[in-house]
């Protein structure tokens, strides 16, 4: 089940870069909107079959776990609100290269939590980064606009790694319906303030573009992030963030049949080193089965055994 969600997901999130790129609306909208209509569906399920789970969050012990939905709800906006105006100021192949940079934020984030990773995740990494950037046939431009735009996402893969470690925090006791409904409530809330503070008109948009935000809300947001979070319960940030690599190459395939981003000659080479990086961090992250000794020894208190 987790396997097929992790999948799902990446496929998924995979249309985001190239969508975010076709639109014609301001990055922040484009944020809002699909945080704000991802609540609007999964809103009035969570509130209906998990309204005992939303009341144990403001009260008690329970309080500790809602705030690391809140936090993660305040990362997931600076994601938002650093990544997506990057992949409009840049090509997506540089903003999706950069923003996989959150594997090596994840690593720096478990680390500093007290959790030593073993030397073949840290390899792994190291390995999938440089393969989605060559798979991406990132194209790092010198004009200011497009530094920018890389600047950004660079930035954005750091809030995801920290959306990432919060989310895992939160999922170890929440629901993902009630986790993602105040995650993105959160999100949405804050962007929508940012909108109105920067004067970002959340309306007016062409038919186009308003299909290009609900394909995102579908596709990217409930079938992506969704899913990602759903996984977090049983792999870690650190393997999730990593995952999240795979959307690279399709991002880049994306781009280039659908808005002529035609990717390097070094796409195929950085595939393989994604794929290899990426299966090095499953495998060496994977934890050990020990099999405990057998003792014939009988315990001080084991009944009698009856003949």
């Amino acid at each position: 089940m987790t396997t097929g969600a992790l999948a799902l997901a990446v496929v998924a999130v995979s249309s985001s870069a190239p969508l975010v790129a076709f639109a014609a609306a301001p990055a922040l909208a484009i944020a809002f909107w699909r945080n704000a209509l991802s609540v609007a569906v999964l809103g009035p399920f969570s509130l209906a079959r998990r309204r005992a789970e939303f009341r144990a969050l403001t009260v008690g012990a329970g309080r500790r776990e809602g705030l690391f939905c809140v936090l993660s709800g305040v990362a997931l906006a600076a994601h938002f609100a650093t990544w997506m105006p990057s992949a409009q100021l840049t090509s997506v192949a540089a903003a999706t290269a950069l923003v996989a940079t959150q594997p090596v934020w994840q690593g720096l984030i478990a680390r500093a939590q007290g959790r030593r990773l073993p030397t073949g995740v840290w390899v792994g990494i190291g390995v999938a980064v440089v393969g989605a950037a060559l798979a991406t046939g990132a194209d790092f431009a010198v004009s200011g606009r497009a530094f920018t735009g890389d600047l950004l996402a660079v930035v954005g893969g750091m809030f995801a790694a920290v959306y990432s470690a919060l989310g895992e925090r939160a999922r170890a006791t929440i629901s993902t319906a009630t986790y993602t409904t105040i995650c993105y409530g959160v999100c949405a809330l804050l962007l929508l303030v940012a909108c109105l503070v920067g004067g970002v008109p959340l309306t007016g948009f062409d038919g186009g573009t308003w299909a290009a935000v609900l394909a995102l809300v579908v596709g990217a947001q409930l079938l992506g992030h969704s899913m990602f979070s759903y996984a977090l319960r049983r792999v870690s940030a650190v393997t999730v963030s990593v995952l999240i690599l795979l959307e690279a190459p399709g991002a880049a395939l994306i781009g280039w049949v659908w808005l002529d981003q035609l990717p390097q000659l070094l796409a195929l080479p950085g595939l393989a080193l994604l794929l290899a990086g990426v299966a090095v961090v499953v495998l060496a992250g994977r934890p050990a089965r020990r099999t405990p000794p057998v003792s014939t020894a009988v315990p001080a208190d084991a009944a009698p055994l009856n003949d």
